[in-house]
């Protein structure tokens, strides 16, 4: 008797436990769900609002990259193309390059992503009818920085090999100074010629919350029938027997 009440108690906290655990981590996802519409809410009416001008230098710095990410901005300045850093990408199009290039405004300089290039058009001479000079006026989406490389592929600058667009590795690979902490995914480019092609901005936000709060809280509904089981008492031998 002592052995199975022993048994019966740890049953009942393990399905106490479980109904607590499962229950708050069903209502965390609910929480998560209502955070990333609220996300996806925010991005949207910021990647289709008219562009603005770029945030200033003297706030770069303290610059909050998460209300600043995915808004339109627009920067005037020049390219410097001898400094440009080809990074490896996939798209619709297949496997290929971004063109990343220095552009210096009179904020300080930002790497631009001005699009995709596929293997044949790596090397810049192949664009020289792309590769606009004087001053141009950029449009796109102000984008954080993606540090260290892809998942098992980090960067390597010494062999000229960049997985990711790491702005501030390349900004000391290329020597440049006073580089924005973010970069700019430039739109469709308007000239003729071979020149990279941008507008390729996939902005998808994975959303799968709600089937996660659904699974925690159908695991927490098991825990709750099982302290039903475990609660209920016992029918009684001789109420067994009569049933007979």
């Amino acid at each position: 008797m002592t052995g199975g009440r022993g048994k019966r108690l740890t049953l009942l906290a393990l399905c106490l436990s479980g109904t607590l655990l499962f229950g708050a981590l069903g209502i965390w996802q609910l929480q998560r769900l209502a955070w990333k519409r609220d996300l996806i809410a925010r991005v949207d009416a910021r990647v289709n609002a008219p562009p603005v001008p770029v945030p200033p230098g003297v706030s770069w710095s303290t610059l909050d990259l998460d209300d600043a990410e995915y808004r339109r901005v627009r920067a005037r300045g020049h390219f410097l193309h001898e400094k440009e850093t080809l990074v490896d990408a996939v798209t619709e199009d297949g496997p290929g390059s971004w063109v990343i290039t220095p552009l210096v405004t009179a904020e300080g300089t930002i790497l631009v992503n001005r699009g995709f290039v596929p293997p044949e058009l790596r090397d810049s001479a192949l664009r020289a009818g792309g590769q606009p000079d004087g001053d141009v006026i950029v449009t796109g989406l102000l984008r954080r920085p993606e540090p260290g490389g892809r998942t098992l592929r980090a960067n390597r600058p010494e062999d000229e090999r960049w997985f990711s667009r790491d702005v501030a590795a390349i900004a000391a690979a290329r020597g440049l100074e006073a580089v924005a902490p973010f970069f700019i995914d430039a739109d469709a480019s308007p000239v003729q010629g071979p020149a990279p092609r941008g507008g390729l901005t996939v902005v998808h936000f994975r959303n799968a919350h709600l089937s996660y709060a659904l699974t925690w809280f159908a695991l927490a509904g098991l825990c709750v029938a099982g302290l039903v089981l475990l609660v209920r008492p016992p029918a009684r031998p001789e109420m067994a027997g009569r049933q007979a």
